[in-house]
């Protein structure tokens, strides 16, 4: 009896009751663009930073984390993710003005803040507009688009560790490059402190209007992440890719965009597994005829499915 009732155990039964919410076996493919993945094995949506601090700084040391925005450039396995997945929501979407700085918490739009901007007159931050994401996911690549990214206007950012220690850290301690940051994996961005200045509002307006013009010409508006691969040094991904033949090439419901072919989408039934085995198609395909090894930008976890006993091959 004792051992039927320790199989029966759930992880969501060992961690501490915070005053957010805690859901088991939480769905996440329907919470990112692509709409497709696995669930969360427990997801924790807290109620404000001070709430995130006191659960990790309670939660069993074993127990893995994951922190999800809003799945914008991030690719959920079809087997889900084990431990807790955190997702910062209300409580850390706030956008507020501090003379020429913005703060804004991790759960809130690029865009949002990038019109909070504009709104008083601000310039600086229209690059953002172009970000499908939140500022807190901008943080583990050094998110960037149209001649701006986010160690241009970083200021500082606040954090909370596996620990549950809250820190304020500055762009040095976040190693901030190229689609690229040295920041611990188990740091958790809670806000950030953004740089800008006085500006023409009917200009910043104006250039906010054309990144999104060039946004809506030029990708795909369908289930897909956004940018799947870096640019290689003085060269585009989307070029590579192209002279390799892969521009609507398809695995399952998994294909290349024919409007821009660093872009996967999902046609609508796509497993995770479809793909990343696409993506990695491309890559090989690049490899052959270009010499280059593309570098994955989009943020691919969890774990895959487990095998079905007895399926065809």
């Amino acid at each position: 009896m004792m051992a039927l009732e320790t199989a029966r155990a759930h992880l969501i039964d060992r961690l501490p009751r915070p005053r957010g919410r805690l859901t088991a076996d939480a769905p996440l493919g329907s919470q990112t663009w692509f709409r497709t993945g696995g669930p969360a094995e427990v997801l924790f949506r807290p109620a404000d930073a001070a709430d995130l601090s006191q659960f990790l700084e309670a939660l069993p040391a074993d127990v893995p984390v994951t922190v999800l925005g809003v799945g914008s450039n991030l690719l959920v396995r079809d087997g889900g993710i084990r431990g807790v997945v955190i997702r910062l929501m209300r409580g850390f979407t706030a956008v507020a003005v501090e003379g020429n700085e913005v703060v804004a918490g991790a759960g809130a739009l690029d865009l949002n803040v990038a019109l909070t901007a504009r709104d008083h007159a601000l310039a600086g931050l229209e690059f953002l507009s172009g970000i499908p994401g939140t500022i807190g996911g901008a943080f583990p690549t050094n998110a960037g688009a149209y001649g701006g990214e986010l160690a241009d206007v970083l200021v500082s950012a606040e954090i909370v560790d596996r620990s549950g220690k809250i820190r304020t850290v500055t762009p040095a301690e976040l190693g901030l490059s190229y689609r690229h940051s040295t920041a611990p994996a188990d740091w958790i961005f809670t806000s950030a402190r953004l740089r800008a200045g006085p500006g023409d509002q009917l200009a910043i307006a104006r250039r906010i209007a054309e990144i999104e013009a060039a946004r809506a010409d030029s990708q795909p508006r369908s289930r897909t992440g956004g940018s799947t691969f870096a640019n290689p040094p003085n060269l585009k991904a989307w070029e590579l890719i192209d002279r390799s033949g892969c521009r609507g090439l398809r695995i399952g419901d998994a294909q290349v965009s024919e409007k821009h072919c660093n872009f996967l989408i999902n046609l609508g039934a796509a497993t995770a597994a479809d793909i990343e085995s696409l993506g990695e198609e491309v890559r090989s395909r690049v490899f052959t005829r270009s010499n280059v090894l593309l570098q994955w930008e989009i943020r691919r976890i969890g774990e895959t499915a487990p095998v079905v006993s007895g399926a065809e091959p």
